[in-house]
């Protein structure tokens, strides 16, 4: 049997437009998973380029790729620094009631 060749896929790589960058948050954040939503945030920063937003988020640039890491755990405050260099701030909308 032959052995199957793979390589680590990199989301960061795919993110080429405004618009394939804001359709990828809005699909992460519609699963309400905590460990994807910051995996996705740094996907995103490394499209952008991770050094310049670290310098717009006043955040070093090592601690950022740590704190949006797979196994980071990064503060509120460095999510809303991020998402508003990334040009991104959150928005709150009321959850419809269940059996409603």
């Amino acid at each position: 049997m032959k052995a199957v060749k793979t390589t680590v896929w990199d989301p960061a790589a795919y993110l080429e437009t405004e618009e394939d960058i804001a359709a990828y948050l809005e699909d992460v954040f519609s699963t309400n998973d905590a460990g994807l939503i910051v995996a996705a945030i740094g996907d995103v920063a490394r499209a952008r380029g991770m050094s310049r937003v670290a310098e717009e988020a006043e955040c070093g640039r090592e601690s950022l790729y740590k704190s949006l890491s797979a196994t980071g755990n990064p503060s509120f405050e460095t999510i809303l620094k991020v998402l508003s260099a990334l040009g991104y701030s959150l928005k709150l909308s009321p959850v419809a009631a269940s059996g409603t």
